[in-house]
């Protein structure tokens, strides 16, 4: 398995490439931004180990640059002890689990491992389907630039559509996933708040991505109708 590690501090990226090369990674080091970014584009690691504080290009910065260009290699960010702030920003930004300085080498041996079984799959931090974009972490919706103004609910709905989109949801499923447990009103509430969706998401804009599946449910078009 190769890891990228990119960090600044010598002395720990030293100790990071000698420790996981004893566990049998393959391990190639970046000690800048810069040169962290260019690595991550040209080789296919299987994972990276990415510092958050680096010269010339910070972490948040590598780890967005890549997933916007479809780059889903599974990423390590490290954050400041305690920054609960840094952690949330990280996993926001796409990285896939972060470790706290100074962090245990045998968890982070464990974690790498975990994400390396994951493999690597599409897990967007914004969802898009044509013009229109749904930041779940900045609880924003835009369509063609356009900002768009939405109730918790109908976030919630149109971000499982997204992140679902052209499939064929049922009913009853979203109804699992947008309601809660206790959730015992009428069934058709799915359609009311489907409606509420299409008056801002569509009409306003002349498309039609959000659609009606007769007897089978709704299906958001991934290329935004």
């Amino acid at each position: 398995m190769r890891v990228l590690v990119v960090e600044d501090e010598k002395r720990l990226a030293a100790t990071l490439k000698r420790g996981l090369s004893s566990e049998g990674f393959a391990v190639d080091v970046a000690l800048d931004g810069p040169q962290g970014l260019w690595m991550a584009r040209e080789h296919p690691y299987d994972a990276v180990v990415l510092d958050i504080m680096l010269p010339g290009i910070n972490g948040y910065k590598i780890c967005g640059t890549l997933r916007e260009e479809g780059n889903w290699m599974p990423i390590l960010m490290l954050t400041a002890k305690d920054g609960e702030y840094d952690e949330a920003e990280a996993l926001d930004t796409g990285a896939d689990d972060f470790l706290s300085k100074p962090f245990s080498f045998v968890v982070l041996v464990a974690r790498l491992r975990a994400l390396v079984r994951r493999g690597v799959r599409p897990r967007p931090s914004v969802l898009v389907a044509g013009d229109l974009r749904l930041d779940p972490a900045a609880r924003s919706c835009t369509r063609d630039g356009v900002d768009i103004a939405l109730t918790p609910r109908e976030f919630s709905l149109l971000e499982y559509l997204l992140r679902r989109a052209g499939e064929v949801v049922r009913k009853t499923e979203i109804l699992e996933h947008v309601w809660d447990y206790d959730f015992d009103g009428d069934p058709n509430i799915v359609e009311v708040y489907a409606g509420y969706l299409r008056r801002k998401i569509d009409v306003p804009f002349g498309r039609h991505a959000l659609e009606t599946v007769r007897g089978a449910g709704y299906c958001l078009n991934p290329q935004g109708g």
